[in-house]
């Protein structure tokens, strides 16, 4: 795709999370309009899977664009978060009928709130007649074969992760340090909804735990990496269908499971108010947090630059500051509150707008 690198181009960006979904429009790399639609637990407990929340998340992307006054016809591109394709590498993919085929009828397993972002794209984007895109999805792989194996043929691990955050953040950390993120090795944490820690040679993500539904920490609603004997007792159980227990351990485990709220802000009062055990629990998530970096670390031979902490969660300087006691002797800590992930997205569509990079195929 050819482009006019000086022509001033409208995008806007949609990025849906486990909590709520992020709309802006940014006009070149400036957000002129940005809001956060935080979704309560209980409205989004009452769709039986993540799928059946897109007309609930599109009618949010609509009221932010008619609160503004946006017209659709002001708009030059759509950008959204990646969902869970086949692996893939990094860069920026125009939304085409094979992506929304498999993100629209998501297997069990990948029923995931990022699929949601390139289906609500496409439809506003072909309502404003202008290109849709998604930008580092969730199933960028670059894993080395050692990364891949597991303790049965029939499972192998696979990179799912909050993988554009991961490399914003890199970027972010090399600008800060002066270097190029290609000669840095780094551990990166996104600690959100879900939270994935990674291992980072040279500018290639070569480990990640599996945020989503394997290993890694518990974070405020998925379990993290549990015995698996346990699991298989779970399952036999006769307690839960798939369905039931697999929603247990994505969507409603971690601090929800154990204090029956997934804001870390309100545990966080708790903990503050003398709550022993809100503490125990807060703690023990960030324990295990720095329990994985600690693993990211022999990935790279004890040679890392950069610890780096993203996401909404890095805004509690409690849990930043339990991580960072357990972790600074392995390398400085960079913390960098929130997440670039909108500038990211919005970064990647401009890249194509203006014909600075080819667009990809899926």
């Amino acid at each position: 795709m050819s482009g006019n690198p000086t022509k001033s181009w409208r995008i806007l960006v949609i990025n849906p999370g486990s909590t709520s979904t992020k709309v802006a429009v940014f006009e070149n790399e400036k957000a002129v309009y940005s809001e956060t639609v935080a979704h309560p637990h209980e409205e989004i407990a009452a769709f039986p899977g993540i799928s059946d929340q897109y007309r609930y998340r599109l009618d949010a992307v609509l009221s932010f664009l008619a609160q503004h006054g946006i017209a659709l016809q002001s708009l030059d591109a759509v950008v959204g978060r990646g969902g869970i394709l086949q692996p893939l590498s990094s860069g920026t993919y125009a939304i085409n009928e094979r992506m929304l085929k498999e993100l629209s009828r998501p297997d069990k397993d990948r029923d995931h709130v990022s699929n949601l972002a390139a289906l609500i794209a496409r439809r506003v984007a072909d309502e404003a007649g202008v290109p849709a895109f998604v930008v580092d999805p969730v199933c960028v792989d670059e894993f080395e074969p050692l990364a891949r194996v597991s303790g049965l043929p029939e499972v192998e691990r696979r990179s799912l992760s909050h993988a554009l955050s991961l490399k914003s953040a890199g970027r972010k950390v090399a600008r800060e340090l002066g270097r190029r993120y290609e000669e840095l090795d780094l551990v990166i944490v996104h600690m959100g909804g879900g939270i994935s820690v990674s291992a980072h040679r040279h500018g290639r993500m070569v480990d990640v735990n599996q945020a989503l539904d394997g290993t890694g920490p518990f974070s405020p609603e998925r379990v993290g990496g549990l015995p698996i004997g346990d699991v298989m007792r779970l399952s036999f159980s006769g307690s839960y269908t798939y369905e039931e227990l697999f929603r247990r351990l994505t969507r409603e485990g971690g601090l929800l499971a154990h204090l029956g709220t997934n804001d870390a802000r309100e545990v966080e009062e708790r903990v503050r108010q003398g709550d022993g055990h809100a503490r125990l629990i807060y703690e023990a998530m960030a324990y295990q947090i720095a329990k994985e970096i600690g693993l990211m670390s022999t990935v790279l031979f004890g040679q890392v630059d950069a610890i780096v902490l993203t996401g909404n969660l890095a805004y509690s300087e409690m849990l930043v500051s339990w991580i960072r006691q357990r972790v600074d002797w392995i390398a400085p800590v960079y913390v960098y509150p929130g997440q670039d992930e909108m500038l990211a997205l919005a970064q990647g569509a401009l890249r194509v707008m203006r014909g600075e990079e080819e667009v990809k195929e899926y």
